[in-house]
């Protein structure tokens, strides 16, 4: 689905302004749905699918929204249970409902308090899903007691409780030490050749590492095969100068984007590349989404050539 398209933008009939006021709302609500979505599952990449299957199916039930309600709530819980689904879907639930069988009501704990220190904001996939998530809806979105109740189907007493023991739980943890992963040297062969090939627009070069069934993502606007899309001719007529360069995000190498901003190459987004046999199956570009790599934990944005 793609966002900004300006033909979403005419709606007519009896949700027309509702319509409209969706697409406001998610321009500047959806980097705090990524960063949520996020920390729930450990992954910026995760956080963004979960936040694209939040906005698709909110967008396919907005016939049925409630006009009195505020939007923004009503978006969080329905990623809130996607995220719920997902980690569900991972199998770590059981340990997580195990812990959550803790009596609902503990002393308090303020330990970590509002405002969570991002050096630590991570840590809290340490925590069951329900501490997690109400975790990161007060301490760092900032969400009232009674608002998380409702996102969490929970009573403000759970909501309380599942934020002392959550705290309490942070406070106790050690500091982090930063992921490090030895990148596979056949995987930064590859990316190393296909960022040079495409900073040169040697195309007829990168077709000879795709596979002819490859698929193509660009995020929030095009989803199919990669042989035949105009990928490729975008980036060449793209108005503003870019380059990429192979850096590493969370520990795993991939692809960053650089903007020229006037003064000098600043790192803007990521792509990420599946290879299979030394041979390009799928690329995910996140032009469109800059916030997921301003969420993640670490980032080498790589040298710019």
């Amino acid at each position: 689905m793609k966002m900004d398209d300006p033909s979403l933008l005419e709606f007519t009939g009896p949700y027309a302004a509702r319509y409209r006021a969706f697409l406001e709302t998610i321009t500047s609500v959806r980097p705090a749905l990524h960063r949520y979505c996020t920390r729930m599952t450990g992954s910026i990449l995760d956080g963004e699918e979960v936040v694209q299957e939040t906005l698709f199916h909110a967008y396919r039930k907005l016939d049925t929204f409630d006009d009195s309600r505020p939007l923004k709530p009503w978006l969080f819980r329905i990623a809130h249970n996607r995220c719920i689904d997902f980690l569900r879907r991972r199998e770590v639930r059981q340990e997580a409902e195990a812990l959550a069988l803790a009596p609902d009501f503990v002393d308090a704990v303020e330990p970590v308090g509002p405002a969570l220190d991002r050096a630590i904001e991570h840590m809290v996939l340490a925590l069951p899903p329900k501490e997690r998530a109400c975790v990161l809806l007060k301490d760092v979105l900032g969400y009232s007691l009674e608002d998380i109740a409702d996102l969490v189907d929970s009573t403000v007493g759970g909501v309380k409780a599942a934020l002392s023991r959550g705290r309490l739980k942070l406070a106790s943890l050690p500091e982090p030490l930063p992921a490090v992963r030895a990148a596979r040297p056949e995987v930064s062969r590859l990316l190393q050749l296909y960022v040079e090939r495409f900073n040169q627009r040697d195309w007829d070069g990168l077709k000879e590492l795709i596979s002819a069934d490859a698929r193509l993502r660009v995020v929030d606007r095009f989803a199919g095969p990669l042989v035949g899309s105009n990928y490729f001719v975008t980036y060449e007529h793209w108005p503003t100068a870019w380059r990429l360069a192979v850096g590493e995000v969370d520990g795993e190498p991939t692809v960053v984007i650089h903007l020229w901003d006037g003064n000098g190459w600043v790192a803007h987004s990521i792509v990420e590349i599946e290879f299979a046999n030394s041979t390009i199956t799928r690329i995910d570009d996140y032009y469109m989404c800059p916030w997921v790599l301003s969420t993640a934990d670490s980032v080498d944005t790589g040298d710019v050539v």
